[in-house]
């Protein structure tokens, strides 16, 4: 199996270096930076499978550096590692279109399962872009839309929209249940394997996105029946 790189850009030297060891110990191979502006510079040199982010950094925050590296790609796992618990700031993270946060301190174990849970993902999903013409039910038509979960597409006649990880997580779960109406804590469970409260309201965020990129189409609603959950409809 090939070597999994990680951007680790953490400006904490002793955290740092416990991280970067730890992660050494599994097999990973982890390329340090210490202010955002040199995360930056690291990534774009390189190819990583991986990004854990500070927040507080010098030169450039964390939410400026993965905004950067997800107007780049967005496919790569962002992770965040925060000493903040505060739901502004978590909410703030994922609409850079992070994917998780894992708030200092934090055990190893915690953080390695996290990041073995991100790198499987991902590679299923590699897995399944090769073999996109094989699997044409993650491939669904929704109004004026067609949106390709494997290639993580939303396109509208001449024009495209890629989306990120969660965002086509998100999405694909309303299309395997459309018309139905889905339990917050199921969709939570599904895409980010947990219900905690402030993914409830991070989800909220991804959601609204999801319906500005299809208002396009006034036939396609997201439906909010408060407390309970949401349904994907199609009128006709």
């Amino acid at each position: 199996m090939t070597e999994k790189r990680i951007l680790l850009v953490e400006d904490d030297k002793n955290l740092g270096f416990v991280v970067q060891d730890n992660l050494a110990l599994k097999g990973y191979n982890v390329v340090r930076c210490f202010d955002g502006e040199e995360g930056l510079l690291e990534y774009r040199q390189g190819a990583f499978d991986l990004c854990i982010l500070d927040v507080m950094l010098p030169k450039k925050d964390g939410f400026t550096l993965a905004r950067q590296i997800r107007h780049n790609n967005n496919e790569i796992p962002i992770l965040f590692l925060t000493a903040k618990s505060m739901q502004g700031d978590k909410l703030e993270g994922f609409k850079t279109g992070a994917d998780d946060y894992i708030v200092k301190p934090f055990s190893m174990e915690e953080l390695v399962c996290r990041i073995e849970v991100f790198l499987k993902r991902s590679r299923c999903l590699s897995e399944d872009t090769e073999t996109v013409r094989e699997k044409p039910k993650h491939t669904f038509e929704l109004g004026k839309y067609i949106f390709d979960y494997n290639n993580l597409t939303l396109i509208n006649g001449d024009t495209g929209k890629v989306l990120t990880q969660k965002e086509a997580d998100v999405l694909h779960c309303f299309c395997n249940n459309l018309g139905v109406v889905i339990r917050r804590e199921d969709i939570l469970k599904e895409v980010w394997g947990d219900d905690d409260y402030f993914l409830g309201r991070s989800m909220d965020v991804f959601i609204s996105k999801l319906r500005k990129y299809l208002s396009e189409d006034p036939s396609i609603e997201i439906v909010n029946y408060h407390g309970i959950g949401f349904k994907l409809n199609l009128n006709a």
